[in-house]
């Protein structure tokens, strides 16, 4: 699913992590943790091709991004949610017109009972019709997850999903996903939260990767 084998990556001269060589299963669900600034987000870019490693090798989908033509990675994103931390949606346009845009810019035919058993799934049925400004930071976060999976991802990655939520739509965001790894897709989720974690782990067999010291880590069943 995502093979990483001794990967680095440089920031402003200086290393950010270095010699990461790690295997991810597909179905897997792993949570990804460490200090701001130790390369969390980084690690999920380089999963997605938007950035490339200084060294290493990233394949996904048992494909090397750094050796795809620009088609062949734009192909390979069509299986790849992402969440963002930093929600961005277009404005002037609703609520399911922004959750149905992966599937619009690709050609790919959406019914509209698909649509709106999507926006049922994470909530969001009542405000199918609004226009992003209105909704709320949950219903944001959730607006986000469902545009995510709208293309039915073999992968899931999510930067701090949960960063600016409460306690209970935390919770409910979490188990959208771990619903969604049940039925087969592998996530990995970057986040702080070590409540989270532990809350997840009674429900899904998650492990954790914790960046310390330049080096990603398997982190211990303690968490």
């Amino acid at each position: 699913m995502i093979v990483l084998d001794n990967v680095s990556h440089d920031y402003g001269g200086g290393p950010l992590f270095r010699d990461v060589s790690l295997r991810l299963e597909q179905g897997s669900f792993h949570f990804l943790t460490g200090p701001s600034g130790a390369g969390k987000s980084t690690f999920l870019k380089l999963c997605y091709g938007e950035l490339q490693p200084s060294a290493g090798q990233v394949s996904v989908l048992g494909r090397d991004l750094g050796q795809m033509t620009r088609d062949q990675l734009a192909e390979t994103r069509q299986r790849i949610g992402v969440v963002h931390q930093d929600c961005q949606f277009l404005d002037h346009l609703t609520v399911e017109q922004n959750v149905g845009l992966p599937l619009t810019t690709t050609g790919r035919e959406l019914t509209e009972s698909d649509l709106t058993d999507l926006l049922g799934w994470v909530g969001l049925g009542e405000h199918a019709k609004a226009l992003p400004p209105t909704l709320s930071g949950g219903e944001r976060q959730r607006a986000s997850l469902a545009r995510a999976v709208i293309v039915a991802p073999t992968l899931l990655l999510a930067d701090e999903p949960t960063g600016n939520l409460d306690w209970e739509m935390s919770q409910r965001l979490l188990m959208l996903m771990v619903e969604l790894n049940r039925m087969g897709t592998a996530i990995v989720i970057a986040t702080h939260d070590m409540n989270l974690i532990r809350f997840a782990k009674a429900h899904v067999n998650a492990r954790v990767l914790r960046f310390s010291g330049r080096k990603l880590q398997i982190a211990g069943a303690e968490l």
